[in-house]
């Protein structure tokens, strides 16, 4: 079911809704009501953050009251959500009016469908932030559940209340980005039987036709024919054989190029280097790269910057069998280069080196490459933050600049020079390993960069610990996939086609 948004000016008070969302401060003395929430605070009997205040109600960040609304507003519920402390300027953190537009549509009750939010939205950019925090907010993935747990269905309605400058261009903008993470998420949290490598290369299919994406994929006999021996080789282990999609949007106007290219690990056993059990539950989320890709040209096929954008989907499966590539196998690259596999749970990279080389065929202006790479990068910067490496620090920058402006985390890292040595092989160009543990994530950036040709602007995004919440959720951010980098990479084709990542 779709969800309609719209912008209004009207009072929340009087809406025709089931539920109404305002915020609240953490103030000296208690909640303060938040820039949109004025209105109901006045006509809410004794006022509503008092209220709130004798319920133990603080005001912090994602904190959350579902109250009957007594008559204060048409609406029969209210949900008071935390906005954290006054923000110095009045102003608030679009990320802070995101979180809290999500953490109120989590607790919204399920026949709450038509949703007014209340919220901080004096400039288009929080009128945005708020829906979109609500479309992500609102997800929830019941494909596998039953019962009463399978009933959850989207709100049918958001009505956004702000009076500003570009607001509603700001919330119809929101729908189709949100709407490609929650594809993304649909897409990690999909069991891998029922998602193997000629399954995402379908769904990508499908989205080509219905986006008018030109598309074409490469089975595995044409991928071996190619010489693609980074896939063929990740692959071979498994029943289920490897699949390189290419997509490709064209804008009549378009004087720029990207390349995208996404890690799409279908499930990673760790191959004959098999990972531990417990390292492997969650292991269905390692083509997370590859869906952010695929979600990212979504969005791109809707909103229409005037810029050109392809992007690779390397999709494998990584089994243990008797026909799995084994450590101190030697794999020829796409374009030549020789790779000696010292560990085959250090697959990613070398799907991703295949699907590099070829697409800077394209003559891309900024290749990006995304993937749940190192385990290395959750030990650097947790579960929320990835890692943005680069071909140069000012490209680095402006990628990392991009995430911000989208509302993800995300933090600039360097490839060391002295790191290349440690990827030295007695027998091949490289080795898809270090030689030591340190560094991990770095390395394996190290290793990308050997795939990239000098003057080439690139970046790589690790995205392991942030693509998958194996923790409670929180602000937008669902438990299980959650869509990361997603954002990042169509703001990254809308910077381009407005010269900022020139």
């Amino acid at each position: 079911m779709s969800t309609s948004l719209s912008v209004i000016t009207e009072s929340p008070c009087s809406l025709d809704a089931d539920a109404v969302v305002v915020g609240y401060h953490s103030g000296a003395d208690g909640p303060e009501p938040a820039s949109g929430a004025h209105d109901v605070e006045a006509a809410y009997p004794g006022g509503l953050a008092r209220t709130l205040s004798l319920l133990g109600a603080s005001g912090a960040l994602e904190e959350v009251h579902s109250l009957p609304s007594a008559g204060a507003t048409t609406a029969p519920v209210v949900l008071a959500v935390g906005l954290g402390p006054v923000p110095d300027g009045g102003a608030p953190d679009p990320d802070h009016v995101a979180r809290a537009a999500g953490a109120a549509l989590r607790a919204r009750p399920a026949e709450a469908s038509r949703v007014v939010l209340a919220l901080p939205a004096g400039t288009a950019e929080l009128a945005g932030a708020a829906a979109t925090g609500a479309l992500l907010g609102d997800y929830a993935f019941t494909r596998y559940r039953t019962g009463e747990d399978a009933e959850r269905t989207p709100a049918s309605s958001f009505q956004v209340v702000s009076a500003a400058d570009g607001a509603a261009a700001a919330v119809e903008r929101a729908e189709p980005v949100a709407a490609s993470v929650n594809l993304v998420r649909d897409l990690v949290n999909t069991a891998p039987a029922d998602l193997v490598p000629e399954d995402l290369a379908g769904v990508a299919e499908e989205v080509a036709r219905e986006h008018g994406l030109d598309v074409r994929t490469l089975d595995e006999k044409e991928l071996a024919e190619g010489g693609y021996g980074g896939i063929v080789g990740v692959g071979q282990g498994s029943a289920n054989p490897p699949r390189l999609v290419r997509l490709a949007y064209s804008h009549p106007e378009a004087s720029s190029t990207v390349a995208f290219v996404g890690k799409g690990i279908t499930f990673d056993s760790g191959g004959l280097s098999l990972k531990p059990a417990g390292a492997m539950d969650w292991m269905k989320s390692d083509m997370g790269g590859a869906a952010a890709v695929l979600g990212a040209m979504r969005a791109i096929a809707v909103l229409k910057p005037k810029v050109n954008a392809v992007a690779y989907l390397a999709i494998a499966e990584n089994m243990p069998s008797g026909t799995a590539q084994r450590p101190s196998d030697v794999l020829t690259m796409y374009g030549g280069t020789t790779v000696e596999v010292l560990n085959t749970d250090a697959e990613g990279r070398l799907v991703m080196a295949d699907a590099l080389v070829r697409a800077q065929e394209d003559g891309p202006d900024l290749l990006v490459d995304v993937a749940t790479l190192t385990g290395a990068q959750l030990v650097a910067l947790g579960t929320r933050v990835f890692a943005v490496m680069a071909s140069d620090d000012d490209t680095r920058d402006s990628v990392t600049a991009s995430a911000e402006a989208a509302g993800e985390a995300a933090w600039p890292m360097p490839l060391p020079e002295e790191l290349r040595k440690g990827l030295d092989s007695s027998v091949a160009d490289i080795a898809n390993v270090a030689g030591e543990r340190w560094g991990g994530m770095l390395s394996a950036g190290v290793f990308l960069k050997e795939f990239v040709a000098d003057g080439q602007r690139w970046a790589h995004l690790d995205i392991a610990g942030p693509s998958f919440n194996q923790g409670g959720p929180h602000g937008y951010t669902p438990k299980g996939g959650t869509g990361a980098a997603t954002r990042t990479l169509v703001r990254i084709a809308e910077d381009l086609a407005g010269g900022a990542q020139n």
